[in-house]
């Protein structure tokens, strides 16, 4: 090779031997991981090798598993700060959710959805072109593929960034003290049900509710049954519904037509004595009694307790959930809770246990005083207050309380 040829290929080596520098404009930047190694926590684990934290670890062979019975369950990652976050990769084990939400929050109270979805198969999601800021992201699963927990591998959120400094991952306890249980515990939840029958019945005995009804003077027509399902609120019409979906040509069936003509009134036009004697007639049947505990739980039970637990609220809380949300409905549970928020904070959002049901309490008690009908508070001054005063929060027994003047005790 002559001088000019091997000076080329020196040359020629040179450069390929020079690093070769990338620049990357900020609209073309790589996302960013976001999620690993902030602190998250979920509405309940299983143990303590299926704890919250496994979910974000980077590591697909360990998993979160929600407690059983799982309905809904939730699995919130805290980004350290507002972050934008574009994509949301999901790795499901064995246990993966059919129905689920990817929220996004700014202060872990109020979300919004990023993604819905009611037809999940598992494996991994990858969930692109997604587009919303905050600093908390929440994985809400709604319906179960399987009958155990909810199971996910990783969870991992992407953005632009800057990604928040990592900090150790918050752990939920692997065991409640039975004393700790919350009303989805079934002595709790049987005294929840004698505190709510105290009040809606003057009895402690909620099973011999089943063929109550009357009409209390509140506006909302016919009051009955154990929770006081209301013929001009609803609630009535969809027991009557599903008892009639379960057993056909019962003898409320034919009332139907009536219950949603007077839906939203206190009208019992179409309905009268006749249909309080079919009422209390079907009170006998098994199936219409099953009816109306079912009901009872899905309509407020259920997403009741769901939302205490949300809040970070023990049992004593979650009764007061559920009590509002008899009386109220949900969306009223939901105005109460949002004007006591103009005082405090939930515990889940860094409050203290005590002062946020003091305010809860407060504006249920202001909320009653609206309704003539209601203006009686002691169901909350005489108990849940009573309760609130002894630091009762886990709503051990035994219990003494008063309500419109009658004394109460539960074991």
């Amino acid at each position: 090779m002559g001088a000019k040829g091997i000076a080329l290929a020196v040359g020629i080596a040179a450069v390929c031997t020079v690093p070769l520098v990338i620049t990357v404009t900020a609209d073309a930047a790589p996302d960013l991981l976001l999620s690993r190694g902030r602190p998250v926590v979920a509405s309940s684990v299983r143990d303590s090798a299926t704890a919250a934290a496994m979910a974000i670890d980077g590591n697909t062979r360990t998993a979160w598993t929600s407690g059983t019975p799982a309905g809904t369950q939730w699995l919130r990652v805290d980004l350290g700060r507002v972050q934008h976050v574009n994509r949301v990769r999901l790795s499901w084990a064995d246990g993966y959710a059919r129905a689920y939400r990817i929220q996004i929050s700014t202060d872990g109270t109020t979300w919004r959805d990023l993604h819905t979805t009611g037809t999940g198969d598992g494996g991994t999601d990858e969930l692109k072109r997604l587009d919303g800021s905050g600093r908390y992201l929440r994985l809400l699963a709604t319906q179960r593929a399987v009958a155990s927990g909810y199971s996910l591998a990783e969870l991992r959120a992407y953005g632009p960034g800057p990604v928040a400094p990592a900090v150790a991952p918050v752990v939920l306890p692997t065991t409640v003290p039975a004393s700790a249980a919350g009303l989805n515990d079934p002595r709790k939840k049987e005294l929840a049900f004698q505190l709510v029958s105290s009040a809606e019945n003057s009895s402690l005995d909620w099973r011999d509710q089943f063929g109550y009804i009357e009409d209390i003077g509140d506006g909302r027509g016919y009051t009955a049954g154990i929770v006081g399902f209301c013929s001009g609120t609803s609630d009535m019409l969809a027991v009557v519904s599903e008892y009639t979906r379960r057993r056909p040509g019962n003898g409320l069936a034919k009332f139907l037509p009536a219950l949603r003509t007077v839906d939203g009134s206190d009208s019992h036009a179409g309905l009268g004595s006749s249909f309080v004697a079919a009422w209390k007639a079907a009170a006998t049947d098994p199936a219409f009694q099953k009816v109306q505990e079912d009901e009872r739980d899905r309509m407020y039970f259920d997403p009741a307790v769901t939302l205490a637990s949300a809040d970070g609220l023990r049992a004593l809380g979650q009764f007061a959930y559920y009590d509002a949300a008899v009386m109220h409905g949900m969306s009223g549970l939901r105005g109460i809770r949002s004007k006591a928020m103009r005082t405090a904070r939930t515990p889940t959002q860094g409050g203290d246990e005590t002062v946020w049901l003091n305010a809860f309490l407060n504006a249920r008690v202001a909320e009653m005083r609206t309704e003539t009908a209601h203006s009686d508070v002691s169901r909350v001054e005489t108990a849940q207050r009573i309760f609130l005063k002894a630091t009762n929060l886990d709503l051990n027994g035994p219990l003494a309380w008063r309500v419109y003047g009658d004394k109460f005790a539960a074991k």
